[in-house]
């Protein structure tokens, strides 16, 4: 059982990567709509997120965007041997985001973001087919970004920033999947780390080829977040001597990788607006996790991830049917980083198709309510996790795995 509670500390990793097994971004409601593209996208404080050297080009000296989704999500398994299946109860989470910017001259605009692109979780019922690899995770995760944006000319801004990262994560599960105390329950260890921070930088670019067709690109650093007080607490320990499992603390570290997004808008036909966005995330650096154990009774963990870097399709509309209402629609492809045999059921991340859509109110000339939806598909796989072992050998995990979401999110946008 000693590589057995890397497993946990690993989960630390996977959340915050994965809001409930799954990545979902949920960055703004009109971005949202339009297939989460927005790189190249002139219409309000998202573009802070987006691509904040586009914020120029915002017609309005403060814009401010602020508003929330709900997430409902879950996670059917189904065991390849048994036959036996399981559903997660995922419940409902809900990220927000806050944006604002302000034009300090004709040349300069700098802008303020706090979101949570990661902040659901799941839970499995106890004692389930998998619990020894986890029982339940919660996550609570902050972003806070800070931009400059310059205009070099009429066609030309460039914007440079800060990324600050805070975040918490609780995760259980058995440590094995048989061990019990002498009353049968099982034995459990729960994993808590809270205030895990760092920070990265983020620039971008923003090209007007003509007043209807812009270009843009926008980059991110990679983030090394270190957990170096988490918490494992042990339960339903059986009273046996030399028992390695007492209550201590942990360290880990994770990175979180680098993204490259590049993208496209064309208005055409007057009222319409197409959209296009390609993400890189460079997975790739997920090598491995080390994990120490302040009890010198439990030995430090390592285990390889080999992680794939990933490539994102994104597509948008937007129409403006007419003075007061403007319809948005969208479609992206969300590629999975994992690979075969590291198919955990804690991030159980295949490939998916997203569907989305949405409509902005124009109250007045300030305010507009915005809308959105997104359906998230993950495509069905069967896959397996071939890294836990058990007194020495390995014990694979394996079986058919379903994931889909459901995201309503509602906004405001206002302009001074």
């Amino acid at each position: 059982m000693k590589k057995l509670l890397f497993l946990a500390v690993f989960a630390l990793a996977s959340a915050v990567m994965y809001a409930g097994g799954y990545r979902v971004s949920l960055q703004g409601n009109k971005s949202l709509a339009m297939g989460h593209t927005g790189v190249a996208v002139v219409n309000s404080a998202e573009l802070m997120f987006h691509n904040p050297a586009g914020l120029v080009y915002l017609e309005n000296k403060l814009n401010i965007s602020v508003g929330g989704f709900g997430v409902l999500s879950n996670i059917a398994f189904q065991n390849e041997m048994t036959g036996a299946t399981e559903r997660t109860d995922s419940g409902v989470g809900t990220p927000f985001y806050a944006y604002v910017s302000y034009q300090a001259t004709d040349w300069l605009s700098l802008g303020l973001g706090v979101y949570t692109p990661y902040g659901s979780g799941v839970t499995y019922e106890d004692d389930w087919a998998g619990s020894h690899l986890i029982n339940n995770i919660d996550l609570a995760a902050i972003y806070v970004q800070g931009s400059a944006a310059f205009k070099i000319n009429e066609f030309l801004s460039v914007s440079g920033g800060f990324i600050y990262v805070t975040g918490s994560v609780n995760f259980n599960r058995n440590l094995s999947r048989s061990l019990a105390d002498l009353e049968g329950n099982r034995s459990e260890v729960t994993i808590d780390a809270s205030g895990v921070s760092n920070t990265g930088w983020t620039v971008s670019a923003m090209f007007n080829v003509s007043e209807k067709f812009r270009l843009g690109a926008t980059y991110r650093s990679l983030i090394r977040l270190e957990a170096d007080e988490a918490t494992a607490t042990f339960d339903n320990i059986p009273n046996s001597p030399g028992t390695p499992f007492a209550d201590t603390n942990a360290s880990a570290e994770l990175p979180l990788p680098a993204e490259m997004t590049v993208g496209l808008s064309y208005e055409f036909c007057d009222k319409w607006l197409f959209a296009f966005d390609l993400n890189t995330t460079f997975w790739g650096v997920y090598e491995s996790l080390d994990i120490d154990f302040e009890n010198p009774a439990i030995p430090d963990s390592f285990n390889a991830r080999n992680y794939k870097n990933s490539i994102n399709a994104r597509f948008g509309l937007q129409y403006e049917a007419s003075d007061k209402f403007t319809l948005r629609g969208g479609y992206y492809y969300d590629q999975s980083p994992v690979q075969a045999g590291y198919f955990a059921p804690e991030t159980p991340r295949n490939d998916s198709n997203n569907y989305t859509a949405g409509l902005s109110f124009k109250v007045n000339e300030r305010l507009d309510i915005d809308a959105s939806f997104l359906y998230v598909h993950s495509i069905e796989v069967d896959a397996s996790y071939d890294y836990y072992f058990e007194s020495g050998v390995a014990a694979p995990f394996a079986g058919t795995y379903k994931t889909n979401a459901f995201v309503p999110g509602l906004g405001v946008t206002y302009k001074l």
